[in-house]
């Protein structure tokens, strides 16, 4: 059966016309289903007629919550309807939330600084997988009567969101039209290591959201152990290619740089990071490595990860220290892995 949250409001529209419905009922759908949170068909003032046919042709599963860890920031483990599981991370920040999405299970990129490689891939997300990830935690906190707002959703779970480009951009389709969820463009971001096919694909078929690459590192010998995609893609042909996408006004570009101690945290690999981006109008974020269990690297000291901020605003690049949150799960930034049990 057909997943309903996989259908963009177009894809509704034409569903409804093809069945001789009133089309209207695509806007009370969308804003029951999502504004309202309510899944089920039963809807006031739409047809029982349309309501059967729905009943029949669609499912509103949006997967299973199976885990929930931490106090403040909280860790989902997500069950679908084959058994594998994502993890999905809800994050508070000055009375809002953002969620962490995931848009594979496990992931293919093998970079040597994230658990989630570790895992290996097992599939791709389908549309309504990554969806529902929203609507479920948007679920559980109605049922904590929690009223605060879902502002952000980031891409920077589990996979490699632009190897499953066609999924993640319909997802977005969804999440930003108005008649449901209804975010704002500036307040979605996609992350990449720098998989220049889905940036091929985001060129030619414009996805109207924020774009964070993980840089990490000028040099491509040490790029090339954090991020073993580096080989295929080297990041100066990436870079050429972020030059060219199309950005609206208020989206951009972010730079994430992962430092790890006694590798990438230097002044010297500060100078040439600034060097490389500084005509690209850059944000950047530096995060402090998290560890995992089996990881062969060490947080920086307080010290150098300062030091690496200032040398990159001497060039003039906006330079923000990513606080960490939920490490104590194994919620932070490269610590998700939905194949080992979460800690409780």
């Amino acid at each position: 059966m057909e997943n309903f949250f996989s259908l963009t409001y177009s894809d509704l529209l034409c569903r409804l016309k093809d069945q001789d419905f009133n089309t209207r009922g695509a806007s009370l759908l969308y804003n029951y289903l999502y504004k309202k949170g309510q899944l089920n068909f039963e809807i006031p003032n739409l047809s029982k007629q349309t309501q059967t046919w729905l009943k029949e042709s669609f499912s509103l599963d949006v997967g299973k919550i199976t885990k929930v860890s931490g106090e403040e920031t909280r860790k989902f483990l997500i069950q679908f309807s084959d058994g594998l599981q994502v993890e999905s991370v809800l994050i508070p920040f000055q009375g809002k939330y953002t969620i962490c999405l995931s848009s594979q299970v496990g992931c293919a990129m093998k970079c040597s600084f994230c658990y989630t490689g570790t895992q290996g891939l097992k599939r791709s997300l389908k549309t309504h997988e990554i969806v529902g990830q929203v609507l479920a935690i948007k679920e559980w906190l109605n049922e904590l009567e929690e009223k605060a707002k879902i502002s952000n959703l980031v891409f920077m779970g589990q996979g490699e969101p632009l190897h499953n480009f066609g999924a993640v951009k319909k997802a977005c389709e969804i999440f930003l039209d108005q008649h449901g969820l209804s975010f704002g463009r500036e307040k979605i971001t996609i992350s990449t290591a720098g998989y220049l096919p889905g940036l091929q694909e985001w060129l030619v078929d414009p996805l109207s959201v924020n774009l964070a690459l993980s840089f990490h590192c000028p040099v491509d010998e040490i790029r090339d152990e954090l991020i073993p995609l580096n080989r295929p893609y080297p990041l100066r042909q990436v870079l050429s290619l972020i030059k060219e996408l199309p950005l609206e006004k208020k989206r951009f570009v972010t730079f994430e740089i992962l430092l790890i101690k006694n590798l990438n945290d230097s002044i010297e690999m500060a100078q040439k990071s600034a060097e490389l981006i500084k005509d690209l109008c850059p944000l950047v974020n530096l995060i402090p490595f998290n560890p995992f269990p089996g990881s062969p690297y060490q947080r920086p000291g307080d010290e150098a990860i300062t030091t690496f901020q200032e040398v990159m605003e001497s060039y003039g690049i906006p330079t923000m220290i990513r606080k960490t949150k939920g490490d104590e799960v194994l919620a932070a930034c490269g610590q998700l892995n939905s194949k080992v049990a979460n800690p409780s």
